[in-house]
């Protein structure tokens, strides 16, 4: 059983990066372009429109691999700015000012930094090209 579970884990690392991505980059599109719909597009050149060009660019190379270290330090970054910027004055308790998923972004894309991507990624197949 343990090898299964080793011999998988770096696949799973993939998947999570990959749904992990396409959510965070959802939020990106939701508050630029309204989709999924919503009734509040934010406007241009705002805190809230660059977290949302930020989760867009870093999203994008998160889900197909690309610079993912990069990417996930920056949007790391971005959700513990957030997290502090917007949900901590609301509250102490994440579970009840909505950083929750801020801070599960947060430390999901930290680990990546430290992790890498995984093997299904742009990242993987550039550096077995150098080999």
């Amino acid at each position: 059983m343990n090898s299964f579970l080793s011999e998988w884990e770096p696949r799973v690392l993939s998947m999570l990066r990959i749904v992990s991505a396409l959510i965070f980059m959802l939020h990106g599109t939701q508050k630029l372009i309204g989709v999924p719909a919503t009734e509040r597009v934010v406007e241009a050149f705002t805190l809230s429109w660059t977290a949302g060009v930020i989760e867009i660019i870093c999203g994008a190379a998160l889900l197909v691999g690309f610079k993912s270290r990069s990417a996930a330090f920056l949007a790391s970054g971005l959700m513990a700015f957030a997290y502090w910027i917007a949900h901590a004055p609301r509250d102490l308790f994440p579970t009840n000012n909505g950083g929750d998923a801020a801070i599960l972004y947060c430390f999901v894309f930290l680990y990546i930094v430290f992790a890498g991507p995984g093997p299904w990624s742009v990242d993987a197949l550039l550096e077995k090209s150098k080999k």
